[in-house]
């Protein structure tokens, strides 16, 4: 079975739909070929009873005016205003996020605010001369005490593992420019320089999926294709060229021949799909990228008013959850009743372990055990439950993730007519419109410019603080 030549779009998420939304606005034939029954990748709406669940919790913020301007093209007066209200949850109390001085000092005690101070004072007086990995550059920027307090147990309940063997990429990306001086300073009415403390920020009103949904529409009206449940299978490649790209759909499978193939499945993936296969050193790379899991836990309660926040973040090491989301807060449309609130409990995890691998049920009574333990609501209120997997969520910044991604780097330079883009596409922890320029300037590469893709967020133009 084959189709017609055009530009292959491997993937569905924010980065392939815009490179295809960006071509095909160009009177370009265009496949796009998305694994999963979804589109949106990890910034995907699932409905469940009616109940809408954004997998992540996903604001729409940006600096990038192109960006800013594509939403409200697309979604017009569906991209509503939302307050932002998230706050930390460690030791039984909860501290504002961003941070207020006055509410930090009434938590922490006179005590133990004056050691904060003190280690910090300290950091800033000898600090690690070499930022080699991430505990080091939080505690340059915080003083260990408060690293203890407000970054490790979260951190290494996302990644799986201790924040020494993560390297500083990761944080220079996310919290650029956020230190302890400056978020106290915000905190008493002073200038920040820091570029994630935002008061508000845009939403879909039926969360991000309806984003997704209007570029699809705008892709077939152009004469394009977009398949769901179509995994790419193989990459045919001729010297250096991708000729043909093998996808599985409706239980047969499509040999397609192409143009151009834009890429956001995970680089790796990329890489081992290829055939012939790469030199084994290409492979070992391409095998060694890890990425973290996620999964989130549902729960439909009795009740409208829970707790004011859009997300709690939570610290404390005795429970498993690491962010809860609380729907009705980011847009009232995504619940359907005036009498019930959704939650969104998440865990992280690794594919196939013990934590995903639970059967739906015991995740169901795992969250809603530790939201009462949490003091945040009564057991008894919980009406139902989902469970929702993604895998391969977040690039792991491992010690050897950046010698393996710029090996696999310069050896897709080598095709004329390979891009990679997108978070997972260039193992990279892109924000949502970062994802979704690198789309972009893929797209009009195929047209004849010569961006550098991998230029678009380098200089970490800013990041979500934690």
């Amino acid at each position: 079975m084959q189709a017609k030549n055009g530009h292959v779009i491997i993937g569905g998420g924010p980065a392939g739909l815009a490179a295809a939304y960006e071509l095909a606005r160009h009177a370009q034939r265009v496949l796009v070929l998305e694994a999963t029954p979804h589109l949106g990748g990890l910034a995907r709406t699932e409905t469940y009873q009616g109940y809408r669940f954004d997998i992540g919790g996903h604001r729409f913020y940006t600096r990038l005016s192109e960006i800013q301007r594509l939403w409200e093209e697309l979604l017009g007066p569906d991209l509503i205003q939302v307050r932002r209200l998230s706050r930390i949850y460690y030791q039984g109390k909860f501290f504002e996020y961003p941070l207020s001085f006055g509410n930090a000092l009434s938590n922490l005690g006179l005590g133990e605010s004056i050691a904060v101070m003190a280690s910090y004072l300290r950091a800033r007086l000898f600090p690690h001369r070499h930022e080699t990995n991430l505990e080091e550059w939080l505690t340059n920027r915080f003083g260990s005490r408060l690293y203890r307090i407000f970054f490790k147990t979260y951190t290494e309940k996302v990644w799986g593992m201790p924040c020494h063997t993560l390297g500083a990429d990761w944080a220079a990306q996310r919290i650029q420019d956020l230190t302890l001086a400056g978020a106290i300073l915000s905190a008493l009415g002073g200038k920040s320089r820091a570029k994630t403390l935002i008061r508000t920020f845009h939403y879909p009103r039926l969360g991000p999926g309806l984003l997704w949904e209007r570029m699809r529409e705008a892709i077939l009206r152009n004469g394009s294709e977009v398949r769901v449940n179509a995994p790419v299978t193989g990459l045919k490649r001729e010297g250096g060229r991708i000729t043909y790209v093998e996808a599985s759909h409706q239980g047969a499978t499509a040999l397609i021949p192409c143009d151009h193939v834009i890429s956001s499945m995970p680089l790796g993936e990329l890489v081992q799909r290829l055939d012939p296969p790469p030199p084994e050193e290409i492979l070992a790379s391409a095998r060694a990228l890890r990425h973290r899991a996620f999964l989130l836990v549902g729960l439909i309660l009795e009740g409208r008013d829970l707790f004011p926040d859009n997300w709690i973040y939570v610290h404390s090491p005795e429970v498993a959850v690491g962010r809860i989301q609380n729907f009705r807060n980011w847009s009232e449309a995504l619940v359907p009743s005036s009498e019930h609130t959704s939650l969104g409990m998440e865990y992280f995890c690794d594919e196939g372990d013990t934590l995903w691998s639970q059967p739906d049920r015991d995740l169901i009574a795992l969250a809603a055990q530790e939201l009462e333990q949490l003091g945040l609501a009564d057991g008894s209120r919980i009406v139902d439950g989902v469970v929702i997997r993604q895998a391969r969520a977040y690039p792991v910044y491992n010690a050897e993730y950046r010698t393996h991604v710029a090996r696999l780097r310069n050896y897709l330079a080598g095709f004329q007519n390979v891009q990679t883009i997108g978070r997972n596409g260039m193992h990279r922890y892109n924000n949502l419109d970062h994802a979704m320029l690198t789309g972009l300037l893929a797209a009009r590469n195929v047209l004849g410019a010569r961006y550098d893709i991998w230029a678009v967020n380098a200089d970490s133009t800013y990041g979500e603080a934690l």
